[in-house]
């Protein structure tokens, strides 16, 4: 597992529907008030909006702890405890430059190391298209966190989705109606991010949680959905735009196999702002112990947001269990490097994401598969032409 992230709770393979999680809502799982007061938060706040006047602040739902039931019990499957804390003290405690410090004063204090920070539920989707791609975006330079990296589509829960107003009750929230948002709020961030129509969309399946260590110990819920259309075709619905289209620069599609229960990402194609550009700083880095030969495309293809160039190399990639989430064990994901991929992205190995799923086109799952691919690499494609 990469150090940068750490698996909190891996569901049964297969994933969980939506029945079978629930939540428990309560003011005793908020954070505690920082030791000498929550000025800090404050002023880290207002530093915040003064570099990124763009940020506002809003409710979020804190992860204290999750608990999967035992196999074979009746009913929900996993109970999480959740209670209500901001965008702002997410920037002011996880974020903050005294962070390690929260962490290892909240172990002293509380016995619980995350005990003073915000921790802000997140969510993310392995977004599979109906042509065995993964969905990657780069995200903005405007973002607050992780600009400029790869990551899933994602984003957070929102209490105001269910309690219109900037400071909702633990009482105005009933845990079925919270487990509801937490599933259907994966699906909106696809559909604002990717510019993806819902009904493109399956119901997700809830893998597991991971922390991001890199903000923290942050936690996000890690989904599986399957979309209905091609790679070609989510390419055209995200160029064309989105609700949130100013937090991406651009589209990376990752090819997935099956073999030996391994994920194989076979090569990559990529669109946007700054992922092929000739020249870049941060192009293609393969080490010298890269263990496969590379496989180039070609062909040419143009990026609609940012003039064009040729298409890079691509590189045929197998990574074990444990190796998913940052695919740090390759040096690239196609043509965007692996220092440029946010910590916590998915989070899981594919052994533990949907191991028993069912989905034929699923592309994470180590279960035996009718017609699992036999061949070390998959069929030689060209990245076709686009137009401007």
């Amino acid at each position: 597992m990469d150090p940068e992230v750490s698996l909190l709770l891996q569901c049964p393979p297969g994933g969980l529907p939506e029945e079978q999680v629930q939540v428990e809502l309560s003011p005793a799982y908020d954070r505690r008030p920082l030791p000498g007061g929550d000025n800090a938060i404050s002023a880290a706040w207002e530093s915040r909006l003064q570099a990124q006047p763009w940020l506002f602040d809003a409710p979020k739902f804190r992860l204290h702890s999750a608990t999967l039931a035992p196999i074979g019990s009746p009913g929900p499957q996993l109970l999480l405890r959740l209670g209500l804390t901001s965008y702002r003290d997410f920037l002011g405690t996880n974020w903050a430059s005294s962070a390690a410090w929260l962490r290892q004063q909240g172990a002293t204090d509380w016995g619980d190391k995350q005990a003073y920070l915000a921790d802000p539920l997140g969510v993310g989707a392995a977004l599979a298209t109906a042509d065995n791609f993964l969905v990657f975006l780069r995200r903005s330079q405007r973002v607050a966190e992780a600009p400029g990296l790869v990551d899933v589509p994602g984003g957070h829960p929102e209490p105001q989705a269910l309690c219109p107003g900037d400071s909702p009750l633990h009482t105005d929230l009933p845990g079925e109606l919270v487990v509801h948002e937490l599933f259907s709020s994966v699906l909106q961030e696809i559909c604002d991010e990717v510019n993806l129509p819902l009904l493109t969309l399956s119901q997700p399946l809830l893998l597991g949680i991971a922390r991001n260590e890199t903000s923290a110990g942050r936690a996000s819920a890690e989904f599986y959905v399957q979309c209905s259309l091609t790679s070609e075709q989510v390419r055209e619905h995200y160029m064309s735009g989105g609700p949130e289209a100013h937090e991406s620069t651009g589209i990376i599609f990752v090819e997935t196999q099956v073999r030996g229960g391994e994920v194989c990402l076979a090569w990559t194609r990529s669109w946007g702002w700054g992922l092929r550009r000739p020249g870049d700083a941060w192009g293609p880095q393969i080490p010298q112990n890269f263990p496969l030969e590379p496989q180039g495309l070609t062909g040419d293809a143009l990026s609609p947001k940012e003039g064009q160039g040729p298409v890079q190399p691509l590189y045929h990639v197998s990574l074990g269990a444990g190796q998913y989430r940052g695919l740090r064990s390759s040096g690239t994901v196609g043509t965007a490097p692996v220092g440029d991929l946010r910590a916590g992205c998915l989070g899981l190995s594919p052994h533990r994401a949907c191991g028993g799923c069912r989905r034929q086109k699923c592309g994470l799952s180590s279960a035996p598969r009718p017609k699992a691919p036999s061949s070390s690499t998959t069929g030689s494609r060209e990245v076709p032409p686009e137009s401007p």
